[in-house]
């Protein structure tokens, strides 16, 4: 099937990204939130983020306009009931996202795709709240969503040849490199980096300076940014429930998250996103 028409539930920080970067490639977007200031605002993000390159002259102030002019706010799902795909971006709690796809199930043509944005949750267990669970897949954005190129693709064990198609095109169409992961907890990407972070964590929690970490990182393993310096990027409270689905799926204790961790995300310390985390930054 030819996708032409999505759907992003979901306004924060991927779930703008993921409708800018639709509909810089030319697609229509729906982008839908729980309440219309909060999709409103996701909007008035993107126009920011526009604005920001239209002033270092890498985009005409036109294209802006008609970027923006593609993406349509709502507040109720029903908005998106003759799309082709939805991508949801809520965040990371599996119940929360299995209803999220309950609800999309009823209210969605029969023949769209279901794709979830999740870093590291079972796409079965999400397509399992649905009545077409073979046209469940998921779709993994990294942030920010309009810099990075990679979308990570993960079908269950049932999801259908033509929605792995559909997706992997649909990727490519607006922009994206792709690569293919097993449905197990973290996927390959996180699989990989967030245990990384996480020891990064411990290594501040047992006395270390985050600076020498990533700076540490940064000239010893030539990374270009540091794991702390990512883990405030990425968010602590994102990083957090990543680890903690790990945890849970695997059972196995070297993902278990950091105290430290688990602390600055009860003290509101979300990373760059709150302004304070293992750096501070100005909102």
């Amino acid at each position: 099937m030819g996708i032409r028409n999505v759907m992003v539930v979901g306004s924060g920080l991927m779930g703008s990204g993921i409708s800018q970067v639709i509909a810089s490639a030319g697609f229509e977007v729906i982008m839908v939130d729980q309440k219309m200031e909060y999709a409103e605002r996701g909007l008035s993000n993107i126009s920011v983020n526009l604005s920001r390159r239209v002033s270092k002259g890498s985009l005409p102030e036109n294209e802006k306009e008609q970027i923006i002019s593609r993406i349509t706010t709502a507040d109720d799902l029903h908005a998106g009931k003759h799309v082709d795909l939805v991508i949801e971006a809520v965040p990371e709690r599996l119940e929360l996202k299995k209803k999220t796809f309950a609800e999309l199930d009823q209210m969605v043509q029969r023949e769209a795709i279901l794709a979830t944005n999740t870093s590291s949750l079972s796409i079965a267990s999400i397509g399992s709240s649905t009545k077409r669970p073979e046209k469940v897949i998921g779709m993994h954005f990294f942030s920010p969503v309009p810099i990075m190129k990679l979308v990570e693709i993960i079908p269950s064990i049932i999801t259908d040849r033509d929605t792995i198609h559909a997706v992997e095109e649909f990727s490519k169409q607006i922009g994206k490199e792709t690569i293919f992961a097993s449905d197990y907890p973290g996927f390959t990407v996180n699989r990989l980096l967030v245990p990384f972070m996480n020891e990064a964590i411990y290594l501040v929690f047992e006395g270390n300076n985050p600076e020498d970490i990533d700076r540490g990182m940064r000239l010893g393993a030539n990374h270009p940014i540091g794991p702390l310096e990512l883990a405030d990027q990425v968010g602590l409270d994102v990083l957090l429930d990543v680890l903690e689905s790990m945890y849970e799926g695997f059972n196995d204790s070297k993902y278990r998250p950091c105290p430290l961790l688990k602390r600055m995300v009860e003290s509101g310390k979300f990373g760059k996103k709150s302004g304070s985390g293992f750096y501070t930054y100005n909102r």
